[in-house]
């Protein structure tokens, strides 16, 4: 009996050392066991912030009076919004806020004096309602006392009123469908594609490839354009029954909604082609997918707001389509914005795609090795 259980241990240490080695060849699967980890510890420990700061905003001052410089610098001061531009008047400041440039505005009147004197609502905050933290941020701003404007005349906390666009009741479900969007694209674009050269070469298709003249850059086109498709059915769903069951309005063109996720696709779907080039097999590739997706669902502004994020996290956020769709999806859908508005968002998109396709076409060879 001992001797059975000896062998039987020495067994089980053979293919455990065998498994071992085996792992600590592929180099991306051990490089996963410690990234995965340590990038949603830092995801969640330092770039993951609920308290919103830094909120782009927007300075009308029809006033101009040293009161009402006294008081933009007081609102400065609480490191919540960061002016970043000021506008003659509050139509140019609502535009602004249609385009995605400043998430609120703060307009201070003409007769902004008369206002203190007779203890009326001293101005106006015009606010992007479809992002409910920004917009629960900025009501809790105006409530503050902001005392050190007129020390002689106690400034109550009630004294700003509050216009919320694109969402006045504050529903969650206006914000969230748009955005889930782009993570369910994420997930399932990416996976798509990422598996698709890898998969060739499991199956020994790969060798009938080679045979063949197609090119690198033809075959990345061949390998895409059946889930663009889907991807466009997927879009369909969500917004559609977005729209019935959450009752979320869609403002904007239909035409503008569809070449702006049809962009987000195709970027998306190049992305999955440059990791499917580098994967050997196709459990490397899901592991490499997973890695992209998680800070494309934590950095990108789904969940958590943009502005709460440190300077280093808001680079990364930058880089991925993620984020960049969100904008447009929510621009085009909430706020009733066009893609020459959305722009830079726009290209990003583009020249993502761009770049992929290229970096793809050139890490694929037509080998076996």
């Amino acid at each position: 009996m001992i001797t059975r259980l000896r062998w039987s241990l020495l067994r089980i240490n053979a293919i455990v050392s065998k498994e071992l080695r085996q792992l600590s060849r592929d180099r991306i699967t051990f490089g996963m066991i410690v990234m995965i980890p340590l990038i949603q510890l830092l995801l969640f420990g330092y770039a993951i912030n609920t308290n919103v700061r830094n909120v782009p905003t927007a300075i009308v001052d029809q006033s101009h009076s040293a009161t009402g410089r006294i008081l933009v610098e007081s609102i400065k001061a609480t490191q919540v919004v960061d002016v970043i531009a000021s506008y003659a008047t509050p139509q140019q400041g609502q535009q602004a806020i249609m385009d995605g440039t400043v998430k609120a505005v703060l307009v201070l009147p003409s007769d902004f004096q008369r206002r203190i004197a007779t203890h009326q609502p001293l101005g106006q905050w015009l606010v992007d309602g479809s992002d409910a933290l920004i917009s629960s941020t900025i009501m809790q701003l105006q409530k503050m006392p902001l005392t050190a404007v007129i020390a002689q005349r106690k400034v109550q906390p009630n004294n700003f009123e509050v216009t919320l666009y694109f969402n006045p009741e504050r529903r969650s479900a206006i914000n969230i469908i748009p955005g889930l969007l782009g993570v369910i694209l994420t997930m399932t674009m990416i996976l798509f594609t990422s598996v698709a050269i890898v998969r060739e070469r499991e199956q020994g298709n790969l060798e009938l490839l080679i045979t063949t003249p197609i090119q690198p850059l033809e075959l990345m086109l061949a390998k895409i354009t059946p889930y663009i498709f889907i991807g466009l059915i997927q879009s369909i769903i969500i917004l559609g029954l977005g729209h019935i069951i959450f009752d979320v309005p869609i403002n904007g063109s239909l035409t503008q909604i569809f070449l702006g996720t049809l962009l987000f696709i195709v970027a998306s779907l190049t992305l999955g082609l440059v990791i499917s080039t580098k994967a050997t097999t196709q459990l490397q590739a899901m592991q490499m997918t997973i890695f992209i997706l998680l800070p494309s669902i934590l950095l990108s502004g789904f969940m958590f707001p943009y502005e709460g994020m440190p300077v280093v996290a808001q680079w990364i956020a930058e880089v991925l389509p993620t984020t960049h769709f969100i904008r447009i999806i929510r621009g085009i859908v909430l706020r009733g914005a066009d893609l020459v508005d959305l722009w830079r968002d726009t290209l990003w998109l583009i020249i993502f795609t761009i770049v992929g396709l290229i970096v793809a076409s050139i890490r694929f060879k037509k080998t076996l090795d």
